[in-house]
């Protein structure tokens, strides 16, 4: 009697907010106040949606408010960062003359922003450090991941962010990961408010945003609107359809047009043009020679990023282990980021190693520096040279060859940047390894020039090499073997304008990633994944190949609720209460468990509503439609196989038959389940 006279309270107020959501919701609540304004606003609102929506669907002004708005955000951060990187600037360098106190300046500051990014982060959202892309593919997937996605992670990887990025090359971590992650979220925010009311259209639509979100993070974060593009089919989407691309195109222009429009107002920069600007030569951009070259530096860099990735993979294993480690990545972050920062800024000291590291550049100065055009081998070579360029002057502050500088760049920044992936905090782990792929093209490049340069060989015919274009194909070949991608070779090409040298820096990002997939390594992005336990296949399966081939059956849970076709009104209770599935199986009886169908979970709640009013009893069959099933798996289906069912069918339910007998039923959370428990396995 209390859960029929519940149920009457539950049906009087829906008929209530019904009849009141007819007149005006608005005016009908007398706490909420300026009713009549409010009603008012809330009509010309729905009268500008019908406008609005006469013209395009309204997701296609979510895909240029996404656009618009990691646009300002990016140029926001940037501007905060430029901020408080000249504010430290400023302060070392009032303090010349007092090496201990600029030490402390230079080591302190960038340790407390770490430890203030660390603490932030773990106290207000944990979800906010690291990268963010491995949970991205993750959610992209299918896998429902909401933490990831709140507006309180949002606000705390950004203020976090910001923090990390302050602290300069020192840390030499970047923001790639952490924006698209940042328009993944403000993506599924507009998906909330853009998406049909129907509920089998949201998920589709909060879907496609996402997609959408991953080419604007990296657009937004560089002005590379077709890289981005190429950069969410490739990292971020399993499964790319076509109707994504030209909503990714759209919004990416939109985020690429907005900041550089920014910078064009804020007075860095006098038109639209490229980040880094370059000066390569168009006439003879290389000789036909070099792409041996070219060819060699792409199997180094390949090489190179085996190296950072074992190591990388080391230290990810190394801090899951450690009783050390573990400890103070758990309960002590905020101590451990500042410690990390404290020895990196140590070394990095322009008084000590970091007069060989051209340690006082940002990472933006670095990566301009290395792309100059000019050779600094036969300038400082040449005694009748008096004045050095200006890009050279800092990567020579201590006397000694521009080769040993970047060579004991390389060297240093190997396993400072191993390091810094430990921290944790919001950041990027892309340019980091993007300048360290154009200091290793430099070096080629000036080694080529400088053995050029001491006669060697004779005439004058290899006088204008340009050991600029070695750095831009390092860089894209190196980042491209890193993360297994081919769209570093095109981000290069957009970040600087040079399509002269298209061809060998495709060459040289094609040879990296051969030998960097060459083994079924993992990607660094795969590494992570891994590293987290994430459930995510294609990541899973660079670990343990043989995971994908498990078969259903082994890894199914208990047996599902049932219903038979002569169900009853108390049968129907009984399976309402006990699950919460959206389709319930319908079998032809409890003995032979021949599967028929299913019946949506709707469905029965009608059905239990009728069995209250009508007289006599009816059964199941008898009022509801068992819908007949599309997919159905045998127990010695793979995983894989159902997970792409899941992801391209769009299915939210797949059942399981043996000879028609229901074994059981596989759903996302389940499905999220079993990969979860994969993981452990590794």
């Amino acid at each position: 009697y209390r859960r029929e006279s519940i149920k009457n309270l539950r049906e009087n107020r829906e008929n209530q907010s019904e009849a009141s959501h007819n007149k005006s919701p608005l005016l009908s609540d007398p706490w909420k106040p300026c009713r009549r304004p409010r009603a008012i606003v809330k009509e010309r609102l729905l009268q500008l949606r019908c406008c609005l929506g006469a013209v395009c669907g309204m997701e296609w002004y979510g895909y240029a408010a996404l656009g618009i708005l990691m646009a300002f955000l990016s140029f926001l951060m940037d501007l905060s960062v430029t901020k408080l990187l000249t504010a430290h600037q400023w302060l070392y360098t009032k303090l010349e003359g007092n090496s201990l106190l600029q030490f402390f300046c230079w080591t302190l500051y960038p340790s407390c922003l770490c430890a203030v990014a660390s603490s932030f982060s773990h106290n207000i959202c944990p979800f906010s450090t690291g990268s963010g892309i491995p949970e991205v593919r993750t959610m992209l997937a299918g896998i429902k991941m909401p933490h990831y996605l709140s507006l309180t992670n949002l606000f705390t990887k950004f203020l976090g962010l910001i923090c990390t990025l302050a602290a300069g090359s020192t840390v030499f971590l970047g923001k790639v990961g952490p924006l698209v992650h940042l328009s993944s979220m403000v993506g599924a925010y507009l998906s909330k408010l853009c998406s049909p009311i129907r509920d089998n259209k949201k998920d589709k639509a909060a879907g496609e945003m996402l997609v959408v979100a991953a080419a604007v993070g990296v657009a937004s974060c560089f002005g590379a609107p077709v890289s981005g593009v190429l950069f969410s089919v490739e990292v971020m989407s399993s499964h790319f359809a076509r109707r994504h691309y030209l909503p990714c195109f759209f919004s990416a222009t939109c985020g690429t047009l907005t900041f550089r429009l920014f910078s064009v107002w804020s007075g860095d920069a006098e038109t639209l043009q490229a980040l880094f600007k370059t000066d390569f030569p168009t006439s003879l951009p290389f000789y036909p020679l070099e792409i041996l070259l070219f060819a060699f530096l792409g199997l180094l860099c390949g090489a190179v990023s085996c190296c950072y990735l074992a190591c990388h993979r080391w230290i990810l294993q190394f801090t899951k282990t450690n009783p050390v480690f573990i400890k103070l990545l758990t309960s002590e972050k905020g101590l451990y980021s500042g410690m990390v920062a404290f020895l990196l800024a140590s070394v990095t000291f322009p008084h000590f190693a970091g007069q060989h590291m051209a340690s006082k550049y940002t990472t933006k100065q670095l990566l301009t520096s290395l792309l100059d055009s000019r050779q600094w081998s036969c300038q400082s070579h040449n005694a009748s040279v008096h004045s050095e360029p200006e890009p050279l002057l800092e990567w020579t502050s201590s006397g000694s060859p521009v080769h040993l500088s970047l060579a004991f760049f390389l060297l240093m920044k190997m396993w400072m940047l191993v390091l810094a992936c430990t921290l944790p905090v919001p950041a990027g782990y892309f340019m980091p390894v993007f300048v360290y792929g154009a200091a290793l093209g430099r070096l080629l490049g000036e080694v080529v020039v400088r053995v050029l340069c001491s006669g060697m060989t004779s005439g004058q015919q290899w006088v204008s090499i340009n050991p600029g274009g070695y750095a831009l194909a390092g860089a894209a070949a190196l980042s491209g073997a890193v993360t297994h991608t081919l769209s570093p070779a095109l981000l290069a090409i957009e970040l600087t304008g040079q399509f002269s040298h298209a061809v060998p820096v495709l060459l040289a990002t094609l040879l990296a990633n051969a030998l960097a997939r060459s083994g079924h390594r993992p990607s660094f992005y795969d590494a992570l994944s891994i590293s987290k336990r994430l459930p995510h296949l294609p990541s899973l399966r660079k670990a343990c190949p043989w995971l994908p081939s498990t078969p259903v059956g082994q890894v199914l849970g208990a047996k599902p609720e049932q219903l038979q076709k002569a169900a009853g009104p108390a049968e129907v209770q009984h399976v309402v209460n006990t699950s919460s599935e959206t389709q319930i199986p319908v079998v032809d009886s409890h003995e032979t468990q021949i599967l028929l169908g299913f019946v949506r979970r709707s469905e029965l709640l009608m059905f239990l509503r009728h069995s209250q009013t009508e007289t006599p009893e009816k059964h199941l069959d008898e009022v509801c439609c068992i819908h007949p099933t599309s997919v159905l798996l045998s127990p010695h289906n793979t995983v894989q196989e159902a997970l792409n069912i899941l992801i391209v069918v769009g299915a939210q339910t797949l059942f399981v038959t043996e000879r028609g007998r229901l074994v059981g039923l596989i759903t996302w959370p389940e499905m999220k389940n079993i990969l979860e428990d994969l993981a452990e396995e590794i």
